[in-house]
């Protein structure tokens, strides 16, 4: 009996010991990660802080919200708090007179205290999320330096307005679908949300592009492309292979690689949608990417290509009118998806699917995704529907190939498209 009552005391005894040590201890290993960066970058004579103040300075952060609340008294932390941002004010004060007029270390400083504290309220994750994130910042000064040089007033402008339409305007936005049972398929937050997805990845492609510039090699403007929009990218080496049919092996393996791209970039989508429906189209895509992974091999052996060509499509994607665009055909897609089920069954969607895929293959994916979130028991029919509109845009893009190409470009592009067709409707249909 007296063994039962001390067991319950010896956890309770070290337990919260245990625990204190290791917000201690992370706080101190997130302080070394920015001080780190810091020491790597620092002015020796003009610099304050390196790898152990900035330790120091997380680890006074933890210690003092502990202390704050192991001892019941609340202005610990605020005190020690304001005790560092005054050696943080005279040292910047002391920088600035030598010329050094950058706050990056100072403001980093008083992170790091911040993160101690966060620690200590026992958000570890969160602080070590915060930490990754500052450190990746300050690692990246120069290539945010030059991303802000060759960002026009344009682009900035048309970022802050898709901004605050989605951060402000979003969350007035309805939350409810309209329209009679069982049509009442259109949600205009949803609509919204999704438009904000897709802006997004196009965005990241958008400032890759940025960076690395629009001219290269056709094979790297080929990737580029593909993130960018696969069909532009198909249709602009398509025209420059009538003016220079001697690249056309070239302007092929460039078409190839964009559809390549493609395959990836519906997966995140689908992914992001919904797991299970990428569980379904994923064998699929698989399929498909492997054709399209033998076809850059076979056209890498054959000829690289020695011209360059320009990425096209690159306006920024946060413009409202694109992300408008984008809402009125999701939203059209979505409702004749619904209808087109409602009236015909499974022949209904994949009858959707190819319509959809001749223009786009976004819409259709993310029209499939609501769908199975509203009708979960129409998951392999939507599956396929999507599966269907990348095929039909495979083809699309083929046939674009086939009429507006070099005799060369269609040799090869043609039977690839035709082959990739087959396997993805085949893999979907037979699975």
């Amino acid at each position: 009996m007296h063994a039962q009552v001390d067991e319950p005391t010896t956890a309770v005894a070290f337990g919260p010991e245990a625990d204190v040590l290791l917000r201690f201890a992370v706080a101190l290993l997130l302080g070394f990660l920015l001080g780190l960066e810091r020491e790597r970058t620092k002015d020796p004579d003009l610099s304050f802080a390196g790898v152990r103040t900035f330790a120091l300075i997380a680890l006074t952060g933890a210690v003092s919200a502990w202390a704050g609340e192991a001892l019941g008294v609340t202005w610990i932390a605020p005190a020690a708090f304001g005790a560092i941002a005054l050696l943080v004010l005279a040292s910047y004060v002391v920088t600035a007179m030598k010329g050094q007029v950058g706050i990056t270390t100072e403001v980093t400083a008083v992170i790091a205290f911040l993160l101690g504290v966060v620690c200590q309220l026992g958000e570890l994750s969160i602080a070590g999320a915060v930490a990754v994130a500052v450190a990746l910042v300050l690692v990246l000064k120069e290539w945010l330096h030059a991303l802000a040089k060759k960002l026009e007033p344009s682009d900035i402008s048309a970022t802050l307005q898709f901004a605050i339409v989605t951060v402000i305007v979003l969350p007035l936005v309805p939350d409810r679908s309209y329209g009679p049972p069982p049509f009442d398929v259109l949600n205009p937050y949803r609509i919204w949300l999704m438009v904000a997805l897709i802006s997004a990845i196009d965005f990241v492609s958008w400032i890759l592009v940025k960076m690395v510039g629009r001219e290269h090699g056709i094979g790297l403007t080929g990737l580029l492309g593909g993130l960018v929009s696969s069909t532009a990218t198909t249709l602009s080496f398509t025209k420059r292979s009538r003016a220079e049919p001697a690249q056309s092996p070239g302007f092929a393996l460039g078409i190839v690689l964009a559809w390549g791209v493609m395959l990836a970039r519906i997966a995140i989508v689908i992914g992001v949608m919904s797991i299970a429906m990428l569980r379904e189209v994923g064998p699929t895509l698989g399929a498909m990417g492997v054709v399209n992974l033998l076809a850059i091999a076979w056209l890498w052996r054959r000829r690289l290509g020695d011209g360059r060509a320009e990425v096209g499509a690159t306006s920024n994607p946060f413009q409202l009118k694109t992300a408008i665009r984008f809402g009125l055909l999701f939203g059209v897609v979505t409702f004749a998806a619904r209808v087109a089920e409602v009236w015909l069954g499974e022949r209904g969607l994949y009858l959707a699917g190819i319509l959809a895929g001749l223009t786009d293959v976004d819409a259709i994916t993310l029209s499939m995704g609501q769908l199975v979130g509203r009708t979960p028991e129409i998951l392999d029919a939507a599956a396929r529907a999507v599966v269907l509109a990348i095929v039909a845009n495979t083809l699309t893009k083929g046939g674009i190939a086939s009429t507006v190409g070099s005799p060369e470009l269609r040799r090869i592009v043609l039977p690839v498209a035709i082959v990739l067709g087959a396997v993805g409707a085949g893999v979907a249909f037979l699975l």
